[in-house]
């Protein structure tokens, strides 16, 4: 016997490593030290910090890769997996600086995994920090034929004197909600099976429940539920940071994902505080309408599964509103007065009801 046999090809695996290499490559950054293959990935500190604060994440896919999977489509989950680690940094005021991942399958499949790769590196260039390193396993018996798992870690650099942690937000401030590009990377169990179990007409498609990925409902405009569904997270690093540098002053962000709104715009909040929200201040997204109907969702459910078209908050000063919304807008992303900043003890007033 040897390790092959035993279902492992170390001989594919180095094949992989070579493939990926030009897409490592073209994410590095000048503080890099060494190239990729080593044991470890070096990353020197810029200069012109005083105070430097690494500030860390880590997050995955989550059941997504079931639908990327599905469709034989990678790519788009590999700009998620970014996306999903260095928009929670952001919000700390920090610049994502390096990113590693960790891949595991039951067989290495190099074009399916590239493919992956070749979104991950996207997704860093996009967020401009370095794709440092990652891990690759082959672990067979432990996937099913096809599947793949993935996990993201990101480091990310701010001033002390200028990270955001709650104590900057006052009473008064407003939220500037940044639109979502869909669904993210949140609440796909959901979408699965409401995608799988929708109760509808028998006469359609000749069976009574169930949709299949490449239908294309009319509340999609044309796009099929699979191109809809795989649609990447935003990534909102480079807006952001430009306002910052532009003097916009930011007192907060939240990254909405799992538990929508409700969960994650009160994170960002200092004690005694909490949120006034205008529910009709921002469009809801289409595939949002469809999931509801198709699976008869209650309102309060999708608010707290899913971001329902705001992906990203920023909290500033009431006089700064316009300005912020127009530097989002000219960066090509629709913001949004959502709400402000009130007297509380972390609630999120004005969600919809049923």
């Amino acid at each position: 016997m040897d390790y092959r046999e035993a279902g492992v090809d170390v001989e594919a695996g180095r094949a992989f490593v070579d493939k990926i290499r030009d897409m490592v490559n073209g994410t590095r950054r000048p503080e890099v030290l060494g190239t990729l293959g080593g044991f470890g990935g070096c990353f020197e500190l810029p200069s012109g910090y005083q105070r430097p604060v690494l500030v860390s994440g880590t997050d995955g896919v989550g059941t997504k890769l079931k639908l990327a999977q599905a469709l034989d489509r990678h790519d788009t989950v590999g700009i998620d997996l970014v996306a999903m680690c260095v928009n929670d940094v952001l919000t700390m005021g920090a610049e994502p600086l390096f990113f590693l991942d960790y891949l595991a399958t039951g067989k290495l499949a190099p074009e399916q995994l590239a493919q992956v790769v070749s979104g991950v590196a996207s997704g860093c260039k996009t967020s401009g920090c370095s794709l440092l390193g990652g891990e690759t396993a082959e672990m067979p018996g432990f996937y099913a034929p096809g599947e793949y798992d993935l996990a993201g870690f990101c480091v990310g650099i701010v001033e002390k004197a200028q990270m955001l942690d709650g104590s900057q937000v006052r009473v008064g401030d407003r939220l500037i909600g940044l639109a979502s590009s869909g669904v993210h990377s949140n609440g796909f169990s959901l979408v699965r099976k409401i995608v799988a179990e929708a109760k509808r007409d028998a006469r359609e498609a000749g069976r009574a429940t169930g949709y299949s990925w490449a239908e294309k409902p009319e509340d999609l405009n044309g796009e099929s539920l699979g191109e809809a569904l795989l649609t990447p997270t935003q990534l909102y690093v480079k807006p952001v940071l430009a306002a910052l540098a532009s003097g916009l002053e930011i007192h907060g962000m939240a990254h909405v994902t799992g538990g929508g709104l409700p969960e994650n715009l009160p994170r960002c909040l200092a004690e005694g505080q909490a949120i006034r929200l205008n529910a009709q201040s921002w469009p809801v997204l289409p595939v949002f309408g469809w999931l509801r109907s198709a699976g008869e969702v209650a309102l309060s459910d999708m608010f707290n599964t899913f971001n329902m078209g705001i992906g990203f908050a920023v909290i500033v000063p009431a006089n700064q509103v316009e300005a912020g919304r127009s530097r989002f807008e000219q960066a090509g992303i629709a913001a949004y007065e959502i709400g402000e900043v009130v007297a509380g003890n972390g609630e999120l007033w004005g969600l919809p009801t049923d």
